[in-house]
This record gives structure tokens, C-alpha cells and sequence, in this order.
């Protein structure tokens, strides 16, 4: 009997502490959650555009949210999910605004604010770009996601800004790639800098780091023994940036690195001086060219295999 009462009361005092701990979490999840009150379409959504007005974004969007909710299949919740990812724009909550603009596009891809759903995705990537010393995976999905509206929609007024967004977007690839490659340089490693050049040059041609790139390109080839690559380089760079520091710079590279020409040989003139350590006692003169060789050429002897006798007399 005693067990059973044991066991009664602590089952009684488990409850009582589970009953303050749950209202604690319940409160912490219900915080940023509007509390469901049942209200007509029209005054939510009035009541979410009044919010809007009033610059209280996040409240707005959560209302906006609500109309979706309560009211699924009325006319006005096609309308709130995209007001919702515009509310969550103005908050800075981009990855609620995307999520809204998404659902939206999931549900109505071709209802005609589409495109605007596209803009607000692509916004949303875009303001949550990052400086070139952070990992960049954010401004690919904006520059995808910019790309993606122009395609779809390419003669929409949100396609004109995404064009100029998408050369800020690519500057600032160009711009990451750069300051690997001048990392690699400072450490010597002359290929690895000289691969994000080319990416430079090959893929962002069109952005402001091309100049520098080209100037890069030149001071890897020349570490690495290519002074050919960097002639091309440099004329390049000459060709479309010739009043730039950076092809100044280049220039005197090139000049201070210039390789010198080996002059033609003149005929009888010997390739290897008499006497070279390594070099046969007779040497192959050169005759004129298309003339018959005067006398009997000496040509150093063939190496001899093991066990091979040898032709010389004792």
C-alpha cells in the first residue's frame, strides 16, 4: 500500500514540475508566434497593410502570414504570401522573405507576380552578400537566381536591374578570385596563382579586375619560365588598357626580363667550342647550306654494349 501511495506522489510531483517547465518552453516558442484569433479576411489583411505602413515589417508579415492561414483559398491569400516575402524584404529576415517568395512560386508559377517573386529571391541572395574575404556560396545563388529571372522574364522592368546586379554580382567574383590568386603569389606558388588569373580572364573579362589580372598574368608566366605567354599577356594588356599603371607595370617586366635573341651561326662556325668538357676532341664544322661537306665528317662513336669488342687496333 505504501508503494502504491509512493509511487502516486511522485507521479503528482513529475506533473508539477513538468506543468512550469512546459508553460516556459510553450511561452519561449510562442514568442515570435502570433496568438490564432479568428478574424475575417478583410480585417486581417487590413490590419497586416496598416502594420506595413506603419514600418513594423516583421508584425505586417506575420499578419500577412495569418491571412494565408486562416483564409487558404480566398483571393486574398494569393495576394498575402507575396506581401509576406515583401514584409520579411523590408525586416532583413532575407531567408524568411525567400522561403514566402518560393512557397508562393510553388504554388502560382505563372500567375502574373511571378516575376516579382523571382526579384524579391534574388534580392534576398543578393543583400546577404558577403566581402571577397568569406566564403562566396551566397553570391553564386544570386547570381543564379539573376540569371534565372532574366531568363524567364527578360523583358520585365525587375529584369533591367538584375543586368546591372549581375555585373556587380560578377565583379565580385572577379574580385574573390583575385585575392586568392595575389595569396598564392605571395607564398611563390606561381601555377596555382596563374589558374585564377586565367579564371579572371576567362570567365569575368567584362569586370574592373581584368587590368590586374592581365598584369598578374604576365609576373606568373615570367616566374615560371614562360616568357612567351607573358609577351601575349602584356600585349594584351597594352591593346585595351595602354594608359594603366597596371601595363606600365607589365612593361617594365617585360623589359627587365627580356630574353635575348640567339644570334644566327655563321658558316664553319663551331656549335661547341674546341676543348668543352663533354664535347669530342674532333668537332662537326658547318658548311654552307646546299654545299657538299668538304672532308670526311667525325661523329662521336656510338655508345658499346656490354661484352661488345671494340673496332681500334692494339
Amino acid at each position: 500500500m505504501r508503494i502504491h501511495q509512493s509511487r502516486a506522489l511522485a507521479v503528482t510531483l513529475i506533473a508539477a514540475l513538468a506543468l512550469p517547465m512546459a508553460g516556459c518552453a510553450s511561452g519561449r516558442a510562442a514568442k515570435d508566434d502570433l496568438p490564432y484569433v479568428a478574424r475575417d479576411v478583410g480585417t486581417l489583411y487590413s490590419t497586416a497593410k496598416a502594420r506595413l505602413d506603419q514600418a513594423r515589417y516583421k508584425e505586417a508579415a506575420q499578419l500577412f502570414d495569418e491571412v494565408e492561414r486562416q483564409h487558404p483559398y480566398s483571393i486574398w491569400a494569393r495576394r498575402a504570401q507575396i506581401m509576406s516575402a515583401f514584409s520579411y524584404y523590408l525586416a532583413k529576415d532575407y531567408t524568411a522573405s525567400i522561403s514566402s517568395a518560393q512557397r508562393f512560386l510553388a504554388v502560382h508559377p505563372g500567375n502574373r507576380d511571378a516575376p516579382y517573386a523571382y526579384y524579391l529571391i534574388a534580392l534576398g541572395y543578393y543583400e546577404q552578400i558577403t566581402d571577397v574575404t568569406r566564403d562566396q556560396k551566397i553570391t553564386r545563388q544570386a547570381l543564379d537566381s539573376l540569371g534565372e529571372l532574366m531568363r524567364r522574364y527578360p523583358n520585365t522592368r525587375y529584369a533591367s536591374d538584375a543586368r546591372l546586379k549581375i555585373d556587380l554580382v560578377n565583379d565580385h567574383l572577379a574580385g574573390k578570385e583575385m585575392e586568392i590568386g595575389r595569396f598564392y603569389e605571395t607564398r611563390g606558388q606561381w601555377l596555382a596563382a596563374n589558374g585564377r588569373f586565367r579564371t579572371v580572364i576567362d570567365k569575368f573579362q567584362q569586370t574592373t579586375h581584368t587590368p590586374e589580372a592581365l598584369m598578374r598574368l604576365t609576373e606568373t608566366y615570367l616566374a615560371l619560365g614562360v616568357p612567351v605567354e607573358a609577351e601575349k599577356a602584356g600585349a594584351v594588356l597594352g591593346r585595351n588598357y595602354p594608359g594603366t599603371d597596371w601595363y606600365q607595370h607589365a612593361y617594365d617586366l617585360l623589359k627587365k626580363n627580356q630574353v635575348p635573341a640567339v644570334p644566327p651561326m655563321k658558316p664553319g662556325e663551331q656549335v661547341v667550342p674546341v676543348g668543352t668538357k663533354g664535347t669530342p676532341s674532333v668537332m662537326v664544322e658547318l658548311d654552307e647550306p646546299g654545299s657538299t661537306p668538304t672532308g670526311p665528317v667525325e661523329r662521336a662513336p656510338a655508345p658499346r654494349s656490354a661484352g661488345q669488342p671494340s673496332n681500334t687496333g692494339s
